[in-house]
């Protein structure tokens, strides 16, 4: 799989396709203003794109709040829980040619849109990911969450590369050959989506330039959880796609995550950033424990 890198300040300006903005929305009501009000700002032809919020069955006043935006948003209801179906759904009512995600707790740039769609303009590129920041001011532990959500290593180093939703994009032809985001994954249906294109001759691509801004966790608990969630639910899909995966060199069992555990909690103590260490250590054990119920949960041992 070969993958590329978009230049610095390079954007393809002659290059405005028809693009639909899928935001899938469960008990979003929080940050839900902000995100809006950053796609309304897009610097992009506004006939040539279009804002399509699916609400996931939320309990909050997310409804309440998206009233206020209509019509310059189109909104949906979503009642089957996971955010690969409310994104399938809001696929389903794209009038786009091409497809563009982000998530309720993310605040876009100005330029994102077209900064994210350029890639796509070669036709041997099958999605495009955008560069993933915290929201400001951050803590350390926020700060940390950029490296967790780093995609430029994600797309362009990995031997597997992979694109968050929170800053994707695709054609639309290209989800009618390879399928949909699978409703069976509850967590990581990204994942699993890049896992069957890199699969594909098509290509990943990193675009420098389209940056959003996410709300990461702020607390050692949070990222705990958050690598928790990230091992159990990667269990599910490995045992899908072990075969592909195994010819790429993946082990069930790496030592040197185990040893990278130890050497994060030795530099706690006596490293020069201890701070790094401290969420490198919990994240990192989150993972870990993610990955023993994730091996119970799915019947597919991986540590």
């Amino acid at each position: 799989m070969i993958t590329e890198i978009s230049p610095e300040k390079t954007i393809a300006t002659d290059f405005t396709p028809n693009i639909s903005i899928v935001v899938a929305v469960y008990n979003g009501a929080a940050t839900l203003r902000e995100c809006l009000d950053s796609l309304l700002a897009l610097e992009y032809p506004a006939e040539k794109f279009e804002i399509i919020v699916v609400n996931n069955a939320s309990r909050d006043k997310t409804a309440e709040i998206l009233k206020d935006y209509l019509p310059n948003i189109k909104v949906f209801d979503e009642p089957k829980q996971g955010p690969a179906a409310a994104r399938n759904c809001g696929i389903h009512q794209a009038s786009g040619d091409v497809i563009v995600l982000t998530d309720v707790d993310c605040v876009v740039s100005p330029h994102w849109l077209k900064a994210l769609v350029a890639p796509l303009k070669d036709p041997a590129v099958g999605i495009a990911g955008g560069k993933i920041l915290s929201r400001r001011p951050h803590n350390y532990i926020e700060a940390f969450g950029e490296q967790i959500h780093d995609h430029e290593s994600a797309i362009t180093k990995y031997k597997i590369p992979y694109v968050i939703t929170m800053n994707w994009a695709a054609r639309k032809t290209l989800l009618s050959e390879i399928g949909l985001f699978d409703e069976a994954f509850l967590r990581g249906s990204d994942s699993e989506f890049s896992m069957r294109l890199a699969q594909t001759d098509y290509r990943f691509a990193y675009a420098a330039d389209a940056v959003i801004y996410h709300r990461n966790e702020k607390n050692l608990r949070g990222l705990f959880h958050e690598g928790y969630i990230h091992g159990r639910y990667s269990n599910k899909i490995l045992k899908k796609h072990f075969s592909f995966v195994e010819s790429r060199g993946y082990k069930r069992f790496n030592p040197k995550t185990y040893q990278r555990i130890f050497r994060s909690f030795r530099e706690m103590w006596s490293g020069e950033d201890r701070q790094q260490a401290t969420c490198e250590f919990v994240f990192n054990c989150g993972k870990k424990v993610g990955k023993i119920f994730g091996s119970i949960q799915f019947g597919f041992w991986d540590f």
